[in-house]
């Protein structure tokens, strides 16, 4: 339309060449569009936070700025972020969420094929004109088809034992040979004690290592590998989390998305020790609270399950509740919670009373959900000298470790059966024509008899 034109805002040197290009493309009617400059990428964010509609973003890659924090705030702004970059190739940009890519010596009709293609013009009449959104990666390499790995969420207010419970859950699972180096403990509390727990003697890297790993890159499996530590007696690898409480204001939602999604694309099952805070701007009216709770807000709506952990006693059942209020208001759905009991008592009776308190103030606050929990509470007993284990031997007791890792086990092979009902029964076919072998499809030989099963 006659009336439409296109809205561009551009970050680049002064004297960048295709700087000057598209200003004066656009200054004289070379190019349908208005172009606005900015020369720092402060002044480009407050730009696109305004609530102005802009069609497209124009950055030089060489900047600093120009990473995947930005392709998520201009997805967020509706509109395309266009990369000016002759390093890398389309791909990678792809990977950070960016819509198209031009070589620095690019002319008018390469510009103009690109907004054709991945931006939209805005009305000149109309003011209020409508935002609309392009879709942005949330994560690197997050896609249909992508293979992630199970996520196992263990959170509870402190003092529950949740880091030694996210530890046993982490060791009884790699007990399993065909997991073994296969799991991952992930500590992203804000109060990091996974280091404390393992005796690690370094506390670089970690998981802010890890997060600025994918501020403007996308990480091979070995290269997530290298940012955690091994721990051979348990079977599992470790991310040590933050070095002090205070770094959680590094930490940016895209790269903190990328950096879960990545620890998914490279190990079968990732355990993180997780904070129960997850109120946000819309809860409490502070974007720094939300900022503050990005971690658990991040974590929790993506986990395949999450154990809510509590105590016994009336204080500890309560805030056991609340916890799961917050998350089911949150986001999560009921079929993944799991409420556990640490430290609970043995008598079966006393067990059966805390039960039905949890079921009945749950029901009390959330009505209609507690049927489809994904389980009834699970119980692990107090276990004395348990520190000391810890402090001379470096391991849980192996009555701990398979009280918590058996139901766990049984809980993710339970997800996992539920995933597969309704998928097609026929093995897919790929693009060069051939069909993809569904485990267990194929028939058996038998030895003994020399016939098929």
């Amino acid at each position: 339309m006659a009336s439409d034109r296109y809205v561009l805002v551009g970050l680049a040197r002064t004297q960048c060449r295709w700087f000057l290009d598209v200003a004066r493309w656009s200054t004289s009617g070379a190019l349908p569009a208005e172009f606005l400059k900015v020369l720092s990428t402060e002044e480009l964010r407050a730009r696109l936070r305004s609530g102005r509609a802009f069609s497209a973003v124009l950055v030089d890659a060489t900047l600093p700025g120009c990473d995947r924090d930005l392709a998520e705030l201009a997805g967020d702004s509706g509109c395309a972020l266009v990369v000016v970059d002759d390093r890398f190739g389309p791909g990678h940009w792809r990977q950070l969420g960016v819509d198209a890519v031009l070589p620095p010596d690019f002319g008018r009709d390469d510009l103009l094929a690109v907004l054709r293609a991945e931006a939209r013009p805005v009305s000149r009449t109309d003011a209020a004109a409508e935002v609309h959104r392009l879709p942005v990666p949330t994560a690197a390499g997050a896609g249909a088809g992508s293979w992630r790995g199970r996520l196992i969420a263990v959170t509870g207010a402190g003092g529950t034992g949740r880091s030694t419970i996210a530890m046993a859950v982490a060791t009884g699972l790699a007990a399993d040979p065909r997991d073994r180096r296969l799991v991952v403990l992930a500590d992203l509390a804000l109060r990091a004690h996974q280091a404390l727990l393992h005796d690690a003697g370094d506390l670089v890297p970690g998981l802010s290592e890890l997060v600025d790993a994918y501020r403007a890159s996308v990480l091979a499996s070995d290269e997530v590998r290298r940012l955690c530590f091994a721990v051979p007696r348990q079977g599992y690898d470790l991310l040590l989390g933050l070095r002090r409480p205070r770094e959680w204001a590094a930490l940016r939602p895209a790269r903190l998305a990328a950096a879960l999604d990545g620890l998914q694309g490279c190990y079968r099952l990732v355990v993180a020790d997780v904070d129960a805070d997850v109120e946000g701007e819309d809860e409490c009216g502070s974007v720094e609270v939300e900022e503050r709770n990005l971690l658990a807000r991040t974590t929790m709506p993506q986990a395949d399950l999450v154990l809510v952990l509590g105590s016994t006693g009336v204080a500890g059942t309560a805030t056991q509740v609340q916890i799961m209020r917050d998350l089911l208001e949150l986001g999560v759905p009921p079929e993944r919670l799991v409420p556990l009991v640490n430290r609970a008592p043995r008598n079966p009776r006393a067990r059966a009373e805390i039960g039905r308190a949890l079921v009945e103030l749950l029901e009390a606050v959330c009505p209609g959900r507690t049927e489809r929990l994904a389980s009834t509470p699970l119980f692990v007993p107090e276990r004395r000298r348990l520190d000391d284990a810890l402090r001379d031997d470096g391991r849980l007791p192996a009555a701990l470790v398979q009280a918590v890792a058996e139901p766990v086990r049984a809980l993710l092979d339970r997800v996992t059966a539920a995933e597969a009902v309704g998928r097609e029964t026929d093995p897919p076919v790929e693009a060069d024509g051939l069909a993809r072998i569904v485990p267990g499809s194929l028939p058996k030989w038998s030895v003994l008899s020399g016939e098929h099963a």
